[in-house]
């Protein structure tokens, strides 16, 4: 299908797709309870005067039944207890208030959405949210299943036939249903006490329309669907909108590792983030904030399934299923009817088991339940004939008058029966080729271990040792849960086959531990707990949140928040001018990549204007200026050649001159580089292995590169590198540091701090101590610089404090107390200096222009 250009449907640059009415009406003014509607003509961040912690579940589908009542023609409603926001309740404290936004399953008349909304309210302390008919098709049954679901389930448009392209229009729809969710929000948060708890992939960035109205929300978001890799998830033409979306988040959940691992990726990919784990916890550094990340598994509702299979009906059904299949086993299988389900592949498997092993023939019976499709199209159509088409052959070949291989049941199967046919089945089988969790063998674990009305009703004797058999495809998310379950590849249909046939033949006594294992599992891992332990840590990752100051950039879907602490500020030109002008002794230190040269321009060498700055204040008599980089001094001392009377320390201060005529000192006398004939070599042998790294090799340090490489095979190789090096140097004078896309090996007692100590210790052992300290830098290793700095402010030798600029490049956390933006805003503050040290120049206007045209 063709789409249009995005900025004929949808201006995504800019600030407009997140403007957000500041005081919506779709929810009824008449509600007066204090907190639930939030002051949304004041402050973003304003509090309420409630203090009862509550969590706002926000999910597609609100966890209700709804019906007209024949009489009246009014909607009656009643709470699904089958829905998960509804089930996660029970993992909260009974102080904890639940509220839940969402949609309803049926189309609601505009006349009546107000009375309804206001009956959801006060009822069941619901919010719905109307979305209107076409875009709720184009958002549910458009972009969140022909778009999301089939890329998040391994599905590339690679062709009509299978999967549809790209459509801007879908993806308006779905911006759009996402904003009314974050409108119906606005309406009933108190942003400075709520939780927010958003699930699946119907929201992703409903993060980001709430994050830009309120910067302190304590958002939690869980993926219920598997994530793809990252070689999938880049064909989607919104993958950067969506990741940041996520990111927007305080706490994000997946089912298993694999899904967390393939965001973790994409996020290293295509936004350049890193992440760590510390004490068990896996974070994201995303512009001050850290966004952590979350495994668990969801479990089931034991006590709502021991309920029904405590049911009388559900015992009658299955003392009847069990008289049908008298003198059979039979194999359970309940799966939604779509692609991904893996049917059809688990009926060749039964007929290739019916093949190999002819003692089942006759004795083996294949329950399918088939639960109605989510979806609607040309794949789902597709897969139902293939469906009955295998079944049908099967039950041809293999079938007789009094025996039917293939049982298959399309039609909703109430909760007693299917619980009844769980009961009676001696296995089953998931055979997904790709799903997000699949709770199905959890249920069945629980309707094995049985009840008394069940045992009584079955012929069970009561305390009889227990057994249950699972054949699960490692594509489902429940698959790492469940150690003792066969785990089959859907694909490989001879394996399936034998794993079936070893599930149906293996000794009760291993059966017996099997499904002991499991039950201790999913009776202790149920949804409570699940609900319980994401809270905890949605709490803990929100606990610093009043402690930093919060700002937000980025236009329209690119927005996000910049967390950093109280005291850090943009550095102002004017103010740091002003109290230039005061000072009569001043330090400048300077690093050279990233600060007074883009990080990304090719030409390393400093514009003429860069140079004309640098020179102006070097030739103040009050100033002593240096650059201090990690770059070699060949380097440093060809690109500033004509800077007369600049200082320099190069390789991070081993080399250190302090004019262009002057010698260069070295920081360690008769310094032990022996050590380099160990760590080349060895270098080089990972630059060789790592495609898109390099050695740099400079004369007092050795440094591997691997920002060119693949990202995570580079981290990967960096981290090996390291422990290695560590190893082989353990007793040699050196210091082995890992840093951003970098391995370096430098000898001990080398660093920029040391150089900043050394020439401000000079200047005050020859009477001229500075009352001005300015240094600015941009990575790990200017932060000693600043750490050295402000430790000098203490100094006895000092008795008036001079005033100290310790500035870091880029708005990230770090020991300085000022950021500027860019390495442009860097040469704008030095040249306010520069013109603060000298009278202007005559040719003014010239220089005004060339500088602006060089950045």
């Amino acid at each position: 299908m063709a789409s249009r250009p995005c900025a004929n449907i949808l201006d995504l640059a800019s600030g407009d797709v997140l403007d957000i009415p500041q005081t919506p009406r779709a929810l009824p003014r008449v509600i007066k309870d204090p907190g639930m509607i939030a002051d949304l003509d004041g402050d973003s961040d304003g509090s309420s005067s409630v203090c009862r912690e509550r969590i706002i579940i926000v999910a597609n589908m609100l966890p209700l039944h709804a019906q007209r009542d024949a009489e009246t023609a009014k909607w009656c409603f009643s709470w699904d207890e089958d829905l998960l926001p509804l089930q996660s309740k029970d993992g909260f404290s009974p102080e904890t208030e639940v509220m839940y936004v969402g949609s309803l399953k049926m189309e609601v008349d505009p006349t009546e959405q107000e009375e309804i909304a206001q009956i959801l309210f006060d009822n069941f302390n619901c919010v719905p949210t109307f979305i209107p008919t076409g875009i709720q098709k184009d958002f549910y049954h458009g972009f969140c299943k022909q778009q999301i679901w089939p890329l998040f389930h391994y599905m590339l448009p690679m062709c009509p036939d299978h999967g549809d392209r790209f459509d801007q229009l879908l993806w308006k729809a779905y911006v759009s249903a996402n904003k009314i969710f974050a409108e119906k929000v606005m309406e009933v948060i108190n942003a400075e006490e709520d939780y927010v708890w958003i699930h699946d992939y119907h929201l992703m960035i409903l993060p980001t329309f709430l994050r830009k109205r309120f910067n302190r929300v304590k958002l939690g978001f869980f993926l219920h669907s598997p994530f793809p890799s990252s070689e999938i998830y880049r064909t989607l033409p919104v993958r950067d909108e969506i990741l940041k979306g996520l990111l927007n988040c305080d706490l994000i959940g997946f089912q298993t590792f694999d899904y967390a691992r393939h965001f973790l990726s994409c996020c290293s990919r295509m936004l350049g983030l890193n992440y760590e784990s510390k004490r068990g916890h896996i974070g994201l550094d995303y512009f001050g904030r850290m966004v952590y990340i979350k495994i668990m598994p969801v479990g089931i509702h034991i006590g709502r399934l021991e309920s029904v299979l405590n049911q009388s009906s559900t015992s009658l059904r299955a003392k009847e299923i069990q008289e049908q299949f008298k003198g059979k086993k039979v194999i359970i299988g309940i799966d939604d009817m779509d692609i991904f389900k893996g049917i059809s592949l688990k009926l060749l498997a039964f007929e290739q088991l019916l093949h190999e092993h002819k003692e089942f023939q006759g004795q083996l019976v294949l329950v399918q339940i088939v639960n109605p499709a989510r979806s609607s199209g040309k794949d789902v159509r597709e897969a139902k004939r293939e469906t009955y088409l295998t079944a049908r052959k099967i039950n041809d070949h293999y079938g007789s008058s009094n025996y039917e291989p293939v049982i298959l049941i399309d039609r909703p199967v109430a909760r007693d029966e299917k619980t009844a046919y769980y009961a009676v089945a001696e296995c089953c089988i998931v055979n997904a080729v790709r799903d997000g969790m699949n709770l199905v063998p959890y249920k069945y674990i629980v309707c094995r271990q049985g009840s008394l009305e069940m045992d009584d009703a079955m012929g069970i004797k009561k305390d009889s040792p227990r057994t249950s058999m699972l054949v699960v495809s490692e594509f489902v998310g429940c698959s790492p849960s469940l150690s003792g379950a066969i785990r089959v590849n859907p694909w490989d249909i001879d394996s399936v086959a034998e794993a079936m046939n070893l599930a149906l033949t293996m000794p009760d006594s291993e059966k017996q531990l099997r499904h002991g294992k499991h039950y201790r599992y999913v009776s202790t891992h149920d949804v409570a707990f699940w609900a319980r332990s994401f809270m905890q840590d949605l709490e803990r990752a929100c606990k610093d949140h009043c402690s930093k100051r919060c700002g937000g950039i980025g236009l329209g879907l690119g927005f996000r928040v910049i967390s950093l602490s109280p005291n850090f500020r943009k550095l102002s030109i004017d103010h740091i001018v002003s109290e230039y002008k005061r000072t009569n002794r001043r330090a400048i230190f300077l690093d050279y990549d990233g600060t007074v040269v883009p990080q990304s321009s090719i030409c390393k060498s400093p514009s003429p204007d860069v140079v004309t700055v640098l020179n102006t204040l070097c030739n103040d008599s009050r100033n002593t200026v240096f650059i201090v980089s990690g770059r070699g001094r060949g380097s440093l001392s060809e690109w500033l050649s004509q800077c007369e009377r600049l200082g320099i320390a190069a390789e991070h201060g081993y080399f250190v001159r302090w004019c262009k005529n002057c010698d260069w000192e070295t920081s360690l006398s008769n310094a032990d580089l022996d050590w380099k004939e160990i760590v080349e070599p060895l270098m080089q042998s990972y630059t060789e292995a790592t495609d898109g790294s390099n050695l740099e090799v400079k004369e007092s340090a050795l440094v591997w590169h691997h920002q060119d490489a693949d990202p995570d095979f580079g981290s990967c190789q960096a981290k090996e590198l390291l422990d290695h090096l560590e190893n082989v140097l353990s007793n040699e004078p050196v210091v082995v540091s890992r840093g951003q896309h970098i391995v370096e090996v430098k000898p001990q007692g080398v660093s920029k701090g040391l150089v900043a100590e050394k020439v401000l210790s000079k200047m005050v052992n020859s009477g001229d101590k500075p009352d001005f300290v300015m240094c600015i830098g941009d990575d790990r290793s200017d932060e000693d610089m600043f750490e050295s700095i402000l430790r000098m402010v203490s100094c006895p030798s000092l008795p008036v404090a001079p005033q100290i600029f310790a500035c870091t490049v880029g708005r990230k956390p770090s020991k300085a107390k000022y950021y500027l933006d860019d390495s442009a805003d860097v040469v704008r503050l030095l040249r306010g200096l520069a013109d603060a040290s000298s009278p202007k120049p005559t040719n003014i206007a010239h220089f005004q222009v060339s500088f602006d045209s060089s950045f």
